[in-house]
C-alpha cells in the first residue's frame, strides 16, 4: 500500500507493527511479525531515517504518528512528481525542437506485430497528459475496449477520452455494455456511418495508426510524432467527431446496466429500455442488431418502437426521432 512512497514490504510491516506495539524491541518485531531479524533490522534503520520510527537509548523503537510521518513523506512525493511535471514540459520542447528538420524516420516509426502494436497502443494513452481520442473500427487489432487497462489509469489522473465508434462497431457482442462502462467513467462517444481508419491521438504529440496485414500475415502500424502528417490527423479527427452522432448514458443505460422488462408499456414518458432503443437505432444499428444487443426479439422491439410513436403522436420514424431529440428523450446531435 505504501510502495508508492517508496517504502518496501518490509517496512511497511515493520511500521504496521510498531503502530500498535510502541517501545518494541527489534527482536520482539521479528518474532511477531515473523521475519528474519536482519531483514527486521534494515526495515527500522529505513524507517528511523526517513523519519517514521525513533530509536530510544535502550534499543526500542516507537512508530511516529502516521498524520504526522506520512503526510511529510506524501508532500515530498507531491512536490516531486510538480518538478517532474516541470521537467517533462522541458524535455517536450527541447525534443520539439530537436524534431524540427529531422528525417522521416525520425518522425515515423513501423511497429509490426500483436504484441508490440499493443504495447505501443497502451504507452501512446499513458503519455498522454490532457486527451486521448481515437477512431475504433471492428476487428480489434491491440485489444478489445474491455481490456484497455491504459485508460482508467489515464482517466484517473485527469486526461479526457473522445472515441467515434464506426457504426459496424456497434453489432460486437458486448459492446454496448463497454459503451455503458466506459460512458459513466466520463467518456465521450460518439458513432460514424463508416470510418476511414484505426486511429489513437495522444494529445497533438503522438499518434498511432494500425495498417492492414503485413506480407507475413503480421498486423503493422506505424507511431507517428509530431509532424505535419499528425496535425492531418488532428483536423480528420476533429471533422468527423462534429459530424458523429452521440451516444449518451441517459439513453442507453438503465438500473444495473440491465434493459427494463420489456411487458411495461405503460406511463407517460419512455422507459430506459425505450431510450436504449431509440439511442441505438438512431445510432444507425438495423433492428436486428439493436435487438439483438438488447436482448430482445425483433417483435418486441417493433411492438416498443409503436409504443413510441402512439405516445409521441407521430406515424414514421424520422417524426419520432425529431419528436425524441425535441422533448429531451435522446441527446440532440
Amino acid at each position: 500500500m505504501l510502495d508508492v512512497l517508496g517504502l518496501d514490504p518490509d517496512a511497511e510491516h515493520v511500521y504496521r507493527a510498531l503502530l500498535g506495539r510502541p517501545h518494541s524491541p527489534a527482536d520482539a518485531l521479528a518474532d511477531a511479525l515473523g521475519l528474519p531479524r536482519a531483514h527486521v533490522d534494515t526495515a527500522l534503520a529505513r524507517l528511523v531515517g526517513w523519519g517514521l520510527a525513533t530509536r530510544s537509548a535502550d534499543g526500542r523503537f516507537t512508530a511516529a504518528p502516521p498524520a504526522m510521518a506520512l503526510g511529510a513523506l506524501i508532500s515530498q512525493r507531491r512536490d516531486g512528481l510538480r518538478r517532474a511535471e516541470q521537467a517533462l514540459v522541458t524535455f517536450a520542447e527541447e525534443h520539439r525542437a530537436a524534431m524540427t528538420g529531422s528525417s522521416i524516420s525520425d518522425l515515423i516509426e513501423v511497429v509490426t506485430g500483436v504484441d508490440a502494436i499493443r504495447h505501443r497502443f497502451l504507452q501512446v494513452q499513458q503519455a498522454a497528459r490532457t486527451q486521448v481520442r481515437s477512431f475504433i473500427t471492428a476487428p480489434f487489432v491491440a485489444l478489445p475496449p474491455d481490456e484497455n487497462t491504459a485508460e482508467p489509469a489515464a482517466i484517473g489522473r485527469g486526461v479526457q477520452f473522445r472515441a467515434v465508434l464506426d457504426r459496424a462497431v456497434l453489432g460486437e457482442p458486448g459492446i454496448v455494455d463497454d459503451a455503458i462502462d466506459a460512458l459513466g467513467k466520463g467518456v465521450r462517444l460518439r458513432v460514424a456511418d463508416e470510418l476511414p481508419m484505426k486511429l489513437v491521438l495522444a494529445d497533438a504529440d503522438l499518434g498511432l495508426v494500425p495498417l492492414a496485414v503485413t506480407p507475413d500475415g503480421e498486423p503493422g502500424a506505424v507511431l507517428l510524432h509530431r509532424s505535419g502528417l499528425l496535425d492531418a490527423l488532428d483536423a480528420l479527427f476533429e471533422t468527423v467527431w462534429r459530424a458523429a452522432h452521440p451516444l449518451e448514458l441517459s439513453g442507453l443505460s438503465g438500473s444495473g446496466g440491465e434493459p427494463a422488462p420489456p411487458v411495461e408499456l405503460g406511463g407517460s414518458g419512455p422507459s430506459e429500455l425505450d431510450r436504449k432503443i431509440l439511442a441505438l437505432l438512431l445510432a444507425g444499428l438495423t433492428d436486428l442488431t439493436a435487438a439483438t444487443q438488447l436482448g430482445l426479439s425483433p417483435r418486441t422491439l417493433h411492438r416498443r418502437l409503436r409504443h413510441l410513436m402512439d405516445m409521441a403522436g407521430v406515424r414514421t420514424r424520422m417524426q419520432l426521432g425529431g419528436h425524441a431529440v425535441r422533448h429531451g428523450w435522446v441527446e440532440p446531435r
